[in-house]
């Protein structure tokens, strides 16, 4: 499923394959290194940075790092294996090199010099990602929020109008939600929204992206035609009605879907399935409408 960020949907790894180590003569030159670090707020950049000046002075090939959740990795996994430990922000930060050579006493020098350097841009880094995230996707469900959504959705339009591809829109709540809350109280509500978020992330493709708007309210944007969105709300209506603490409170999801054509924006496709949507809470719930793309 992919969030949308470019750095997305953050891989654990980011390789960058060496080349055959040959000693360079150049003195190393720390000012140019800490500019090379600081040139990039993505962390597999940053990393990949530390690892190719690595490589341009010491006879590494490749190097690893795990930080709390975080792992990078660049360049090979095999060699001489030398690890490491630093303290980054209070916490242990473990670095483990792949050498083609032992290293002498001025390549250790050298090592023990580069080695500080990496820790404030990837701090920064690292940190610029998490408040990335936090800005882009709802902190309950892991899913992405109201802002995101709107970009995302006038993104998906677009690449529709350009002919590259079907897009459709599913627009979701709970039924029986606002009831749930008054018996059982909010926090039972909070349970019941992140599973949803968690049935949803489980059900939708990789190329699909999925957001909570609001409240219970959440969409889904399918790349694929409105038959397409169509198999998606059956998947995701039986994963409610299979799920034992939805049938315990009684909890189930209406869903309503349209699909976007040339003449169609991003707030028609949205009234669109949010009519199909309304159709479906009409037929009794628990059920998903498919829109005839036709605004009244």
């Amino acid at each position: 499923m992919d969030f949308g960020l470019a750095t997305e949907l953050y891989p654990d790894e980011y390789r960058y394959q060496t080349e055959h180590y040959s000693p360079n003569d150049n003195p190393l030159d720390l000012v140019q290194v800490i500019q090379q670090l600081h040139a990039s707020l993505d962390p597999r950049t940053v990393f990949a940075c530390y690892g190719k000046v690595l490589g341009q002075h010491l006879p590494i090939q490749g190097v690893r790092l795990s930080y709390g959740e975080h792992k990078l990795s660049w360049g090979k996994r095999y060699g001489i294996s030398v690890k490491r430990q630093l303290i980054c922000a209070g916490m242990p930060l473990t670095i483990q090199y792949q050498l083609l050579t032992p290293l002498t006493p001025s390549q250790t020098s050298n090592l023990k010099e580069i080695e500080p350097l990496l820790l404030q841009p990837l701090l920064n880094a690292m940190q610029y990602q998490e408040m990335s995230m936090q800005a882009m996707f709802d902190s309950l469900t892991g899913l992405g929020n109201r802002h995101y959504y709107s970009q995302s959705l006038s993104n998906a339009t677009a690449r529709a109008h350009r002919k590259q591809g079907s897009v459709a829109l599913i627009v979701l709540d709970l039924d029986n939600f606002k009831q749930l809350n008054d018996k059982f109280g909010h926090k039972c509500g909070d349970y019941i929204l992140k599973e949803f978020g968690d049935i949803i992330r489980a059900t939708i493709r990789n190329t699909d992206q999925a957001f909570r708007i609001g409240g219970d309210e959440f969409v889904i944007i399918v790349q694929g035609n409105i038959h397409a969105a169509g198999l998606l709300c059956e998947r995701i209506v039986s994963a409610i009605n299979q799920h034992s603490s939805f049938t315990q409170f009684g909890v189930s999801c209406s869903l309503g879907a349209a699909e976007s054509h040339d003449t169609i924006e991003a707030e028609q496709l949205y009234e669109l399935a949010d009519k199909a949507l309304y159709q479906a809470k009409a037929a009794g719930r628990n059920c998903y409408k498919l829109s005839q793309n036709q605004l009244v």
